[in-house]
């Protein structure tokens, strides 16, 4: 696993990031393989990562491949919620889940964080 890292930033920003990624292609210099989110707006960024989805992210890091039943469970939450964070959280590249078998009882969702850490910064 590697590590996320959500911020907000500007335009200029992420140009110049990736002018310096280019340098040390260019240089055949090892890039890291953090995953890099940026939103624009603070707001932006507050809105998709809410104070419930942030807590989801810790239990998710914390339980080893919790159900999305076990993890509604676990939140005190309704498991329809659960599972719009966990779409939203998908596909921001945050979690990822699978389908496995729950013998007797047909299939479950799987829900398995991307990163070893998640670092979050939002500059106003």
């Amino acid at each position: 696993m590697h590590n996320v890292r959500v911020s907000s930033g500007s335009v200029e920003d992420f140009f110049k990031r990736s002018q310096e990624r280019a340098v040390k292609l260019d240089r055949k210099e090892k890039l890291p393989t953090d995953l890099r989110i940026t939103f624009e707006d603070p707001a932006d960024l507050m809105r998709a990562l809410s104070a419930q989805r942030v807590k989801m992210l810790q239990v998710v890091k914390r339980n080893p491949s919790p159900t999305v039943t076990k993890l509604a469970n676990m939140l005190k939450r309704d498991r329809k919620s659960v599972t719009r964070d966990i779409v939203v959280l998908e596909k921001l590249g945050l979690v990822r889940t699978k389908t496995e078998a729950n013998p007797g009882h047909g299939v479950v969702k799987v829900v398995e964080p991307l990163a070893e850490r998640y670092h979050l910064t939002a500059t106003i």
